[in-house]
């Protein structure tokens, strides 16, 4: 059997740069949100969201179970990957926060343009659509202060692997 550095016990070398991480948050516009449900049960769903001063900020009608979930329960889970945006492949940030439910119209009004703007990045009729859909009686938006973080550079870890193995 090989040392720990073989098999990745230890995945802390691994880490996104801080910089690195403001990239994947910031170009990223697609995540996985995750809640605890009433029976403590763990689950998901894919949204879009805003990174924003350092917050996730995403949006979802009021009775959705999500948000009677987070209302007995702000503490969730982000889950943001590189796949699909131009970063380097392979590049993971978890987030474990604290939820926050707006329903004001201030924040309203600066996030609806923001998320329609990272969802559909070309200005236009679909945009402005998209837009004037999110604005419903019911919406609230969603904002997790991070609490703690998990990232990962695969890449990194591959390029170790190939460099132990004389690759």
């Amino acid at each position: 059997m090989s040392d720990d550095k073989t098999y990745y016990e230890d995945l802390t070398p691994f880490a996104l740069s801080d910089e690195d991480r403001e990239a994947l948050m910031s170009t990223q516009a697609e995540c996985s949100f995750c809640w605890g449900t009433k029976d403590g049960s763990p689950m998901g769903v894919i949204m879009g969201y805003v990174w924003h001063e350092g917050r996730v900020w995403l949006t979802a009608t009021g009775q959705r179970k999500r948000i009677q979930a987070l209302r007995r329960d702000p503490r969730c889970t982000v889950i943001v990957t590189s796949t699909g945006v131009d970063l380097p492949p392979a590049r993971t940030a978890t987030i474990k926060g604290t939820c926050t439910i707006h329903e004001d119209e201030e924040t309203k009004a600066w996030f609806y343009p923001k998320l329609a703007a990272r969802i559909i990045p070309v200005a236009g009729p679909a945009r402005d659509a998209f837009c004037k859909h999110l604005d419903s009686p019911l919406r609230v938006v969603l904002e997790v202060e991070p609490t703690m973080w998990l990232t990962c550079d695969a890449a990194k870890m591959m390029a170790e692997s190939f460099n132990e193995l004389g690759v």
